[in-house]
Order: C-alpha cells, then sequence, then structure tokens
C-alpha cells in the first residue's frame, strides 16, 4: 500500500498535529476501493474501536442509539442479524449482562464469525425455514431485541443500493414478527430514498414507537438511517371460524 501523510491542526487547545493519510491509487486498486481505505484509515471511528477493542466502528453506533433510547437492559434476549464481524453483539452482550450470567445474545450471519465468551454465533441465512426457531431454542424463549446492521454490497447506483437495503430491512421486520417477545423492540439499517416511510408506516401497526435515528457515528455524507421500534404488540391471535372446523 502507498500512502501520503499530510499535517492537520488538531482540536483548538490541543496543541497537537493531527496527521491524514492519503492512499495513491495502483495499478490494481480501483478509485472508488482507494478512497475507502483512505477514509477507513482516517475514520477516528475505526481508530477508537481498535483502542477500545470492538471488532467494528458500527459498535459506537449501537452505542449511540443505546445511550439515547435505552434499547439495551440486563437480562435481556438479542437477536444481532447479519451480525459479521461482532461489534454490535460486542455492545449487546456487555450491555445485558453476559459477563454476570445475565441475558442472552444470539447473532445469525452468512459468514463464520470469530467466537465471543457468552454469544452464540449460527452461520446460517436468517431467512431459512429453521432460522427463528434455532435463534429462540438458543435464547430460551422470545426476543426482547432484534438488531440488523446489515446491507447488501453497495452498487453505485443510489436507487439499487436503497432499494436492496429496503428488502433487507423489510424481510428482518417480518423475521422480528416471528420471534419477538410483546413489549419487544426492532432496529435495523436503512438508506434514505423514499421507500423508507413506507417502512415506517407498516412498522406502526406492530410498533407502539417508531422512528428514524441516525446516530453520530453514522457518516454525515452517508444516507443512512436507523428505524427504531419499540413496544411490539405481539403476533394477532388466530381466530378460527365455522369454515375451519371450530
Amino acid at each position: 500500500m502507498s500512502t501520503e501523510r499530510s499535517g492537520g491542526k488538531g482540536k483548538a487547545g490541543e496543541g497537537t498535529r493531527a496527521l491524514k493519510v492519503r492512499v495513491k491509487t495502483a495499478a490494481k486498486r480501483s478509485v472508488a476501493s482507494a478512497r475507502w481505505l483512505e477514509r477507513q484509515l482516517n475514520d477516528p471511528y475505526v481508530a477508537r474501536a481498535r483502542r477500545e477493542g470492538y471488532r467494528s466502528r458500527a459498535a459506537f453506533k449501537l452505542l449511540e442509539i443505546d445511550e439515547k433510547y435505552k434499547l439495551l437492559k440486563p437480562g435481556q434476549r438479542v437477536v444481532d442479524l447479519g451480525a459479521a464481524p461482532g461489534g454490535w453483539s460486542q455492545v449487546a452482550a456487555r450491555k445485558v449482562g453476559i459477563g454476570a450470567g445475565r441475558g442472552r445474545v444470539v447473532g445469525i450471519d452468512l459468514l463464520e464469525i470469530e467466537p465471543m465468551p457468552g454469544v452464540d454465533f449460527i452461520q446460517l441465512d436468517f431467512l431459512a425455514p429453521e432460522a427463528p426457531a434455532r435463534l429462540m431454542e438458543l435464547l430460551g424463549g422470545p426476543a426482547d431485541l432484534v438488531l440488523s446492521d446489515m446491507a447488501a454490497n453497495a452498487t453505485g447506483h443510489k436507487k439499487t443500493d436503497h432499494l436492496k437495503i429496503m428488502g433487507l430491512a423489510e424481510t428482518a421486520l417480518d423475521f422480528a414478527r416471528q420471534v419477538l417477545a410483546p413489549g419487544g423492540g426492532f432496529l435495523a439499517k436503512v438508506l434514505q430514498g423514499g421507500t423508507e416511510n413506507a417502512l415506517l408506516a407498516d412498522m406502526k401497526r406492530d410498533f407502539t414507537t417508531v422512528r428514524h435515528v441516525k446516530p453520530a457515528a453514522s457518516r454525515s455524507d452517508s444516507a443512512e438511517l436507523y428505524v427504531l421500534a419499540i413496544g411490539y404488540r405481539g403476533r394477532p391471535t388466530e381466530i378460527l371460524t365455522p369454515d375451519d372446523g371450530a
């Protein structure tokens, strides 16, 4: 990797000079990948994640959302959809009290995830028919909170990327309806683009409180948002009619 460092002043009063890393585009590296790498090298949240032992910068998004809305509580059962590399599961495990023998956290992803003390990871498509039952078995019951930081591979076409991530959020919501206990919560990543309002309207039928959230750790130049729903009303009770043989 070929990089250059340029000096810059730190925050006022610190008397330090911050170094910005610039990445040169190599023959085998596209302009887009070079920009991504440069952004990662200069991202303060990436550096902070390394210092504080988190598996990804995304951990700070959940920490900031939880600080404001108090989603994670001791003893909760939590599902982390698309959990790799485990940053959100890490935060959830600490908040629900895994280290003290309280709560349960189960993460699921198509990718293999490095083991984490007290957390169960499953390498499985969460859309697989057996996924809800397997997760609830590991949790020991229905979930109190379903988290999803999933994102499809970007194409660079804003409308296409928006529709792809909204499709993931919608399927994550359908999954949450199957595994959440009454009163439970749901948090999922979306992209601004228009159809996220339809998702919110759908969520309002099942949850008492629904809102958009953009944590500070979510890059300011990104269309990324999170939809947060609290107070799951529970699945409707099926009512048998005379035609059903009742």
